[in-house]
């Protein structure tokens, strides 16, 4: 590891916050990037970091190196994408994060087409449900409901995230038609939860066009979307879900969509997110991948939806 590198993974350590951290990331024994710490310190001639046998922290002298070592990563960064520009072909890695189901129905989907086309282009996809720090982790591209608060990062849309309500028809039977706001609120449902997150209140326009909410009776909560489809599809409890999380079961008749008369608001949009306005030409290529495989005027997964378009549309 040659003196550039070795200042780059003074960064990592400070931003990942411990040694231990950075060397599961690269799958390495922790001893071996104190080793490069101490020798960077060696070149330097000045202490970097204050190391305890529970913390670090960094000298006044190491503030100023990471703070070099920002920028060196940046321009190498900038270089490479520079570089990339002028290559007639994509190559080089593309790293992509993305929501796990949106990755796991969609994003794979596209690197499989994109790899046909352009099989010079490496990947590596980290598929978690968390707020990722673009630039910081170094990715390419993300795929995320939400514009990021990052305003910065530059965004292209993807689609729209509709939801509708559903339940089985041996629920139907059981608990009667749904009619009503009050009927719909009273019922046991299902419910998505996460670390400080809970989905329980909806959107939608009463007659008048004013936003009001309803909110879901949880009587089971589960931290994953899938999950919440296959609970509601057992027939113990009805729920709210995306469009996207809908695969055959109301072509199958396994659920059927409730209180189809309100006037729904989206959860939300999937956009492609990266930190570049001018990127290279392979992120450009590979989002045109993705919409493509999504579909460019109606996405693909509404298709599951039997007139979806006529409904929860007031």
């Amino acid at each position: 590891m040659d003196f550039p590198s070795r200042l780059l993974l003074l960064l990592e350590v400070v931003e990942l916050g411990s040694f231990t951290k950075v060397s599961e990331q690269k799958n390495v024994d922790r001893s071996v990037i104190s080793k490069h710490i101490s020798r960077l310190e060696d070149e330097l001639g000045v202490r970097l970091l204050n190391r305890t046998t529970r913390s670090l922290s960094l000298t006044a002298a190491g503030n100023e190196m990471v703070n070099q070592a920002r920028q060196l990563r940046s321009l190498l960064n900038e270089t490479e994408r520079l570089a990339q520009n002028y290559h007639a072909e994509p190559r080089g890695l593309l790293r992509i994060t993305s929501s796990s189901m949106f990755g796991r129905q969609y994003v794979q989907d596209a690197i499989s087409v994109f790899q046909q086309s352009y099989p010079e282009v490496d990947f590596e996809l980290r598929l978690e449900d968390r707020v990722v720090d673009m630039v910081k982790e170094g990715f390419d591209i993300g795929f995320r409901i939400g514009k990021p608060k990052n305003s910065s990062l530059i965004t292209r849309k993807i689609a729209r995230s509709r939801v509708l309500i559903v339940a089985t028809p041996s629920f139907i039977e059981k608990h009667g038609e749904v009619t009503t706001l009050a009927q719909l609120e009273s019922l046991p449902a299902t419910i998505y939860t996460g670390p400080g997150l809970m989905i329980d209140k909806f959107g939608y326009r009463d007659a008048e066009g004013q936003r009001q909410h309803f909110q879901l009776n949880g009587s089971y909560k589960v931290n994953d979307v899938e999950m919440v489809v296959k609970s509601v599809v057992a027939g113990n409890t009805l729920g709210v879900v995306t469009a996207q999380m809908i695969q055959n079961e109301i072509l199958e008749g396994k659920l059927v969509p409730i209180m189809t008369h309100l006037e729904l608001e989206d959860f939300g949009t999937f956009y492609a997110v990266y930190p570049h306005r001018d990127a290279p030409i392979k992120t450009k290529l590979f989002i045109d991948t993705l919409k493509a495989v999504v579909g460019e005027e109606t996405p693909i997964w509404e298709k599951n939806i039997p007139e979806f378009e006529l409904l929860y549309q007031g």
